[in-house]
């Protein structure tokens, strides 16, 4: 009898934090921010792929792939499109994949990675 004067809940509540739009830790062709990844990528290409394949617990030889950085955009809300990251990693394949490791290693120096 005490039970049936308990308000009966038929919504639970809600919570939205809206996200706030990521960016870019460096530029597509800020190579001299960090000389180390410039060099491996110039140097040792496929070690710089599997680096960044094994950051994002992917497959080595998703290192280079549209989705690969699609998942990273989307993963920190950087703006953004999957055409743009098509068309980045097909023009520029090297300076796209420097320019994710460098962002990895400064997201993983703030604590954010």
């Amino acid at each position: 009898l005490a039970m049936a004067s308990q308000p009966v809940i038929t919504v639970q509540p809600q919570f939205s934090a809206a996200q706030q739009p990521g960016h870019w830790q460096t530029g597509l062709m800020d190579c001299c921010t960090d000389c180390g990844v410039c060099l491996c990528g110039t140097f040792c290409f496929p070690c710089l792929t599997c680096q960044v394949a094994g950051d994002m617990n992917e497959c080595c030889l998703c290192g280079t792939s549209v989705a690969m950085r699609t998942l990273y955009r989307t993963r920190y809300n950087i703006p953004g499109s999957i055409v743009g990251d098509y068309c980045t990693i097909c023009c520029c394949t090297p300076c796209a994949v420097c320019q994710l490791k460098r962002d990895i290693n400064r997201r993983r120096q703030m604590g954010i990675f």
